[in-house]
């Protein structure tokens, strides 16, 4: 069981944000709507750095000494930050960051140049989120035509985002290039884009989505699916314009 801190939780200004009173705060809230005492694992849904991380890591270390978590991670940290987390909890004795849930797919790979080698050295689980880049990865999206409705790409505040981030004439021509290429090698584009994500070694689990129980088929099917070497040297080579950039989360 995991459960996310950060994100605004009231009306006042210190009810959001990585300060010790809005997790202490945060972590109460979240047992008490989960009706149970602890949580396996309690992340930090993003980097606050308007509040020292010094206070950030010593309110996590407070809520594993409470016995309220098991294990603390963060998300959407930059490398440096995290490497800055670890040393922190580390030179103070205090508990260690186990886990980091970034963006990672293969139409975003900036993490894949310093994050997810971090992570391999320190030991850091790493759950990305969006490996199918919010749906455009099972390509049932269309150039040309304007969003689906019922999607990422149109619902709630994320829509704009997720529009931002991969709704692009370049990012659809790479979708049916990499359809074409996993295609031949009898997989599905679902399944061979969650299986390319889960063949990096850094990579612990992805996060997978789904609106009906028959759309899990082809992903939970990657895990079952190893990717082959020669076809994952294939969209890596296909894909490698996306580990360049400087995109924030």
């Amino acid at each position: 069981m995991a459960t996310k801190a950060v994100g605004r939780v009231g009306a006042a200004a210190w009810d959001q944000g990585s300060s010790r009173k809005h997790i202490l705060d945060a972590i109460e809230g979240s047992l008490r709507r989960l009706g149970t005492d602890y949580v396996d694992l309690y992340q930090l849904h993003a980097d606050d750095e308007t509040t020292p991380l010094d206070e950030t890591i010593e309110a996590l270390d407070s809520v594993v000494r409470s016995g309220k978590a098991r294990y603390v991670g963060v998300s959407n940290f930059l490398a440096y930050r995290l490497a800055r987390a670890i040393g922190t909890a580390d030179a103070r004795r205090l508990a260690r960051i186990v886990s980091v849930q970034p963006r990672y797919n293969l139409l975003f790979r900036e993490i894949e140049r310093e994050l997810l080698p971090l992570a391999l050295e320190e030991g850091v689980g790493v759950i990305p989120y969006n490996p199918l880049a919010g749906g455009l990865l099972t390509g049932k999206h269309r150039k040309g035509t304007a969003p689906t409705a019922g999607t990422r790409f149109t619902l709630g505040s994320a829509a704009e985002r997720y529009q931002d981030r991969y709704w692009h004439e370049r990012e659809f021509d790479t979708v049916e290039k990499v359809r074409a290429l996993v295609t031949s090698a009898g997989l599905s584009l679902t399944t061979a884009s969650v299986a390319w994500v889960l063949s990096h070694p850094a990579i612990t689990s992805a996060i997978i989505g789904a609106s009906r129980p028959e759309q899990l088929t082809e992903t939970l099917t990657a895990s079952d699916a190893p990717l082959d070497g020669a076809l994952k040297k294939q969209l890596d080579e296909l894909t490698r314009e996306y580990r360049r950039g400087d995109a924030a989360r």
